[in-house]
């Protein structure tokens, strides 16, 4: 009994109560901003954030006066523009690294890994001046063009580490009845892919959604996504931090409840993948 009691006491000590720390550290800001978001704005600067007398209106206001849902609707067909071509692109140059032999092949995927340690910033300005020739700027097309340099070269090393699981022998027995080298990518290799192209197409989502430099620079105006309307609510002489934490708390959620209802999904086919294998 007395070493059952040391284990739990120890237990306690070492991994429920630093656990603890570690979840109040990260969710603590978050639920700072949910009742700053409540609050009413009299009793803001007087009692500070509380739920006493909690209230709804400064989402109302951030839906009504601010036009938050257009914000958030360019967001959408941004991030989801992004995920669609990124990985188009991803997937495709993931198969050829994995499964073709060329000349350059190992120097042109590390290229992809190097671009990742250049700043955004170097590449607004030729990106702007792209956009500007081609008749793009402030379009959603523009902002999904340049979040696709982001999010591509790290997906692609990603889904070449995915497919470089999957045996080859596979792609040649379909090949070998009969199937086409695309029909054995989409027929063979892309469902047993489908736990890399979710885990990608999360990652290409949460970057494109929370780009920020590219959204100010090449939009802003026709187009404004969240992170920039979000922006708009800091004044020169006043800050609402009422509507700020409100527009915080509403842009952070597609994007939280996206990861979370896929990471089931992702969880499921990689258990099911071990399972069958």
């Amino acid at each position: 009994m007395m070493v059952a009691k040391r284990s739990v006491v120890r237990r306690i000590l070492t991994v429920d109560l630093p656990m603890l720390a570690i979840l109040a550290f990260t969710l603590g800001p978050y639920l700072w901003m949910f009742i700053t978001s409540i609050t009413q704005e009299s009793r803001l600067f007087t009692t500070g954030p509380s739920v006493i007398g909690a209230t709804l209106d400064n989402y109302r206001q951030l839906f009504e006066k601010v036009g938050f849902l257009s914000n958030m609707l360019d967001s959408l067909i941004i991030a989801g523009g992004t995920v669609v071509v990124g990985l188009t692109v991803s997937v495709t140059a993931a198969y050829a690294f994995s499964r073709f032999s060329f000349p350059g092949r190992r120097a042109l995927l590390l290229q992809f890994l190097v671009i990742n340690m250049f700043p955004i910033v170097l590449l607004i300005l030729p990106l702007f001046v792209l956009m500007r020739v081609l008749g793009l700027l402030d379009t959603h097309l523009a902002l999904i063009i340049a979040n696709s340099t982001i999010a591509i070269p790290f997906s692609v090393w990603m889904m070449t580490s995915y497919m470089n699981g999957i045996p080859r022998s596979l792609d040649e027995a379909a090949m070998t009845d009969g199937c086409t080298r695309l029909g054995a990518l989409v027929r063979v290799v892309l469902p047993l892919c489908v736990p890399g192209i979710i885990a990608t197409g999360i990652y290409i989502f949460i970057t494109a959604w929370n780009e920020y430099l590219y959204a100010l620079t090449l939009g802003g105006r026709s187009v404004r996504p969240i992170t920039v309307a979000v922006q708009t609510l800091i004044g020169e002489y006043e800050i609402r931090w009422g509507l700020l934490t409100a527009g915080g708390i509403v842009g952070a959620m597609p994007a939280t409840v996206l990861f979370l209802i896929v990471q089931r999904r992702l969880i499921s086919g990689l258990t099911q993948g071990a399972v069958k294998g």
